[in-house]
Parts: structure tokens; sequence; C-alpha cells
């Protein structure tokens, strides 16, 4: 059921022991508004822990700082930033997948699958949804928790430079940086600093770029032998779904990850008229106008094909 803010807000002032969800790959924004509320709820005496099927990738531990597990049996089971079940990971799905009591989200095609659900679409991230409940929470914004938020926001509007960044974004990044975020920072890690074995992941990835549809899209493919030969972590590399997009004349983008299991993770991100979502929504997936993702099965030539059929209708 479909609900509204100050709905949101009663019901984590009515109950305790909350178990928050994150999803799998988990990116900036989902660990953003894992970790800022779970330290919101902390802070009016409730307990709360955070879950993710995934490892924190490393360069989130300055922003979104682990916190120490409590002891409780979950009674309110929360996912944030998670447009379906299936993106929390075969494990924590099978567990929780069908026990969440409200889904706080950005996604508008939201699979509507919580007792309870809050979708703002117009948000740029979810940490923007965040930064609102904690202060009608009445919770003062600490450094930890500002930290937390200011991620979110910066990682899912690409450094505040992509189209669904608007007024508010900035607005609520002004916010929380006045109370403590450090916004240099975590802009400095989330988006100039780089291992040595992720410059070497992406050298390679580069080599593997190749266009199509009159050089309307780009491709690039990362191989279980790339994570090898590079000495890269696959959560090291979520950023590496705009590159191709940067490419001069590009208006999709597509990143092809090749899982452990054998089967690809594509990332396709566009530009204006083209429609990300609705492209992944021909294959299985979704998510927003200019950044979504699904998951495709065969030989990665195969799933080159697949990908180049669904795309080109939507660059002519």
């Amino acid at each position: 059921m479909k609900i509204e803010l100050p709905e949101v807000v009663k019901l984590l002032k009515e109950h305790d022991n909350f178990l928050i969800l994150c999803h799998s790959h988990p990116d900036g924004d989902t660990l953003g508004c894992g970790f800022a509320l779970a330290r919101a709820l902390r802070s009016m005496g409730k307990k709360a822990n955070v879950k993710c099927e995934d490892n924190i990738p490393r360069k989130f531990s300055a922003s979104c700082e682990i916190i120490e597990e409590q002891d409780f049996e979950p009674e309110y089971i929360v996912s944030v930033d998670v447009a379906d079940t299936k993106l929390l990971g075969e494990n924590v799905q099978r567990e929780y997948g069908d026990k969440i009591n409200l889904a706080i989200d950005h996604h508008s095609k939201n699979a509507d699958f919580a007792d309870y659900l809050y979708v703002d679409a117009s948000a740029a991230a979810a940490c923007e949804i965040i930064y609102q409940i904690v202060c009608e929470l009445g919770v003062v914004i600490t450094k930890d928790i500002a930290d937390c938020i200011f991620t979110g926001l910066s990682t899912d509007s690409g450094c505040f430079r992509y189209s669904n960044t608007t007024p508010r974004t900035h607005y609520f990044a002004a916010k929380v940086m006045e109370c403590g975020a450090d916004a240099a920072k975590i802009n400095r890690i989330m988006f100039e600093t780089k291992t040595k074995e992720y410059a070497i992941l992406e050298r390679m990835v580069l080599e593997s770029l190749k266009l199509y549809c009159d050089n309307k899209l780009a491709i690039i493919a990362i191989t279980q032998d790339m994570y090898k030969t590079s000495g890269c972590s696959e959560d090291e590399c979520d950023g590496i779904a705009s590159l191709p997009r940067q490419i001069e004349g590009v208006l999709a983008g597509v990143t092809i990850k090749e899982k452990k299991d054998g089967k690809f993770k594509i990332s396709v991100r566009t530009y204006a008229p083209v429609d990300a979502a609705q492209i992944c929504s021909k294959m299985g997936g979704g998510g927003h106008v200019r950044a979504a993702g699904c998951q495709l099965e065969g030989t990665l030539e195969e799933t080159i094909n697949t990908i180049v059929e669904n795309v080109k209708e939507f660059l002519v």
C-alpha cells in the first residue's frame, strides 16, 4: 500500500528493532540511506541494524562507516533504495523478501512488494527522502549521518552532474554540509581516487569498447579474466558504467559485467531522449530514465547482440 511521508515517519516512531535492507552490489545511495537511517533510529533509543548481501566496497568506509551490530530479533523490516526484492540478492531475498514492512525508494517502477511503500520518483537519490525523514523524526543530524546522506546525494547524481539533479538536491546537500558532511573528501574519494588495480582494469575495459548504431551506442565489457588479471575486485568498479556514455555522440552507453556464475549484469546509461528504463524493461530489468539495469544469460557475443537489438530501436 502506497503511503505519504508523514505516515512513514509515524511508522518509524511506532516500531522498534529495525532491520534495514540495502540492495546487493551496494552503491553510495543504498548504503547512505541504510546507515543514516540506522544511526537516526538508534539516536532515538531504538535498535537498528543494516544488512546487505554483498561486501561493502572499501571506498564507502570513510563516509558510511559500518556500525556495530546490535543483538536483537528483527521486528520491523525496512528496505531502502530497492525497487524489487530480486535486487536484494539471492540469500537476503530468500530470507526477507516476503517480510518487508516498509519500502522507501525513489524508483518510479517500484514493484510494490512491501506492506507499505513510499516512493518519491522526483528525488535524485533515495537519500533525499532519508534526509526529510530524519528531519521529521526530530533527530539531530550528526556528522556521521550527514556524511552518509551526502554520499548518497553525490553518488546518485554523478557529483551533481546528472540530469536527475534538482535545486532540492543541492539544497539538501548544502544542509548536510552545514551539519558537518565532509563534501570535499567524499567527492574526492568517490570520483577522483582510483586504486592501481582499478586503473589497470579500466585500461583493459576501454580496449573492449565497441560502437554501434552510427556511433550512438557504446558497449564495454568486463570479464572474470579481467578481474583476475588486474587484481581488481568486483565491488570496486561500480563507477565504470559511466565510461561509455562519455564518448562524444553516444546516446546510450552499456556496460556488461560477467558474474562468477557466468551470467551478465547489464548497466545502461543514456542521454535524452533515450530512456534507459524502457530499454532494460525489454530485457527483464528496470531502473531510472537515465540509468537502468538488467541481467542476461548466454555467451558474451550473444549478450552483445541482444543489447544491440534492444537498443537500436530507441536510437532512430
